[in-house]
């Protein structure tokens, strides 16, 4: 825990990504395997559910720093972040803790998981005392479910391949998928050996940059390749040794939730994987997101909803054939053999290929671009023909470009303290639209303002807050902004009867008055103006 600890304030404390990955490089080299195995589970984003809750942490932190509730509330309140709050406050007469990371978490942290109170507060207050304020912070992080530090997991195979030499690509390939985090499994994961790859791994994500600018600056438009940009599950389709592996692109096993896709893997030959976008799919176009929704919130899918919601793959890429990583071909070629693949199984209906639009210049697809709510997508993918298929989020070869999102202009009406950076200032914000007389929630956003535009909201919250809510604040109505969302349906869940996708602030509207916003009946008119583009 000491190391851990240690490494997490290392790269915490530096902006600079070569010392991020010389100090990730230096623990990976000192730790134990048990223990770096561990360290990776947590830095690349994977973490155990939160085994106790808030309000018990709260209490029994209290009662060691002898702090009324109130008092603690109100530390609460003012830092936003319940990890470091308890560290705060406790008493800073801690040892460093010479206990191995992977004894901190298989013995104290994961044998909360069951147990009663008392167990569960014996632990945690045992734990407090034996830990210095530093790693008394970081075990409070992975208790609360919120450890988050700034290294990105492609920082963290940077590392591990600067560590063992083996190439980046083979590391991102053996994180993917289930793996328990032990010393066998770091090292497999160092090592030279790269023959490994297991029968259901997916490959790392190729993920596209988003296009800011006009396309004529890639170069020239016969270079390239345009596909929809569909609102579906990235996932990829695997074939090996008979048996058939649908994985999503957050690296869940989608076992049994689309079966009649799933089905399609005894028609493909072993030794396949392809990429593409599940889709709830019928009479030929995809159907609302929220329909998948519909699927994905079910633990049983019955015959009713297999039949009213139906699902398709929609296949973008060929990674492997025959058994062979074919990644580095260009994306042309994977694309002439993906052709040819999903034509054998067509008349199953379930795996289609992706469109090619046909286009001769940057104009062409302007108007197609514009065109694409008409259809379902979001915009459109520009793939370099020549590309091979990359890992993680690299610019040059893959680009969205989406259409321009939809927008409202709603007034502040709720203020939420953030966490993490963002602790100790109000960030999460709930915006209302007319209704009448009155304001009736519509949606929430978090991202959009920069830190000067955050500091001046945050201000305001605190003068203008008329009533509490726990950590909630209603706030005087004065402030107007313009929201960008990316759809809009029809919901029972809201108040407003309306729900919207990808919710941000675009701009702080400081020309606007309240009574300038808009109304319910403009969303409802927006609504039906979006659903009819859908339904043509």
């Amino acid at each position: 825990m000491r190391l851990f600890a240690r490494l997490f304030t290392a790269i915490d404390e530096t902006n600079a990504t070569h010392e991020k990955v010389a100090a990730l490089v230096a623990y990976f080299r000192g730790a134990p395997p048990s223990d770096a195995a561990w360290a990776v589970h947590f830095l690349i984003g994977r973490r155990p559910k939160r085994l106790v809750g808030s309000r018990k942490l709260a209490a029994w932190a209290s009662v060691e720093a002898g702090l009324p509730e109130w008092l603690f509330d109100e530390s609460y309140q003012a830092v936003g972040d319940l990890a470091e709050t308890i560290t705060l406050i406790l008493p800073a007469d801690g040892v460093s803790s010479e206990l191995p990371l992977s004894r901190w978490v298989e013995e104290r942290l994961l044998r909360l998981r069951g147990e009663d109170d008392d167990v569960q507060r014996e632990v945690m207050l045992r734990s407090w005392r034996e830990l210095d304020r530093r790693e008394r912070f970081v075990w409070n992080k992975l208790i609360t479910g919120s450890f988050r530090v700034g290294a990105s997991q492609r920082l963290v195979i940077r590392a591990l391949a600067e560590v063992s030499g083996v190439d980046e690509g083979v590391i991102a390939h053996r994180l993917m998928g289930d793996w328990e985090p032990t010393a066998e499994f770091f090292q497999r994961l160092l090592a030279p050996d790269t023959r490994d790859a297991d029968l259901s791994r997916p490959y790392p994500f190729f993920l596209a940059h988003p296009l800011e600018g006009e396309p004529a600056a890639l170069g020239q438009a016969g270079e390239w390749i345009a596909e929809w940009k569909w609102d579906g599950i990235r996932a990829q389709f695997i074939r090996r040794a008979g048996k058939t592996f649908l994985w999503s692109r957050g690296e869940e096993l989608l076992a049994g939730r689309f079966p009649e896709v799933e089905e399609i893997g005894a028609l493909l030959p072993d030794g396949t994987v392809i990429d593409g976008e599940l889709l709830p799919w019928s009479d030929g176009k995809p159907l609302p997101f929220a329909q998948l929704q519909r699927r994905i919130g079910r633990k049983n899918l019955g015959r009713k909803i297999l039949e009213d919601i139906p699902a398709v793959l929609i296949a973008y890429d060929l990674l492997e054939e025959g058994g062979r990583d074919i990644r580095s071909h260009p994306l042309s070629q994977r694309r002439e053999r993906l052709s040819s693949l999903v034509g054998t199984v067509a008349s199953a209906g379930r795996l289609l290929l992706s469109l090619s639009l046909p286009f001769t210049t940057w104009e062409d697809l302007g108007d197609a671009r514009r065109a694409a709510r008409e259809v379902g997508a979001e915009g459109l993918m520009l793939k370099r023909l020549s590309s091979g298929y990359g890992v993680g989020r690299r610019r040059g070869d893959w680009w969205k470009w989406k259409v321009d999102p939809l927008t409202v202009d709603a007034v502040l009406i709720y203020a939420q303290g953030g966490s993490g950076k963002r602790a100790g200032l109000f960030t999460d914000y709930t915006f209302g639209i007319w209704e009448g007389n009155h304001l009736v929630p519509f949606a929430k956003a978090y991202s959009g303002l920069s830190d000067e535009e955050i500091r001046r909201v945050d201000q305001f919250i605190r003068r203008n807050t008329l009533e509490k809510f726990g950590p909630v604040r209603t706030v005087k109505p004065e402030l107007v902004f313009e929201l960008h969302f990316e759809g809009i349906q029809p919901s029972t869940r809201h108040k407003s009867g309306i729900a919207v996708r990808f919710p941000r602030m675009a701009r702080w509207r400081t020309d606007k008055k309240p009574e300038d916003a808009d109304t319910i009946e403009t969303v409802r008119a927006l609504l039906k103006s979006v659903t009819r583009e859908e339904q043509t």
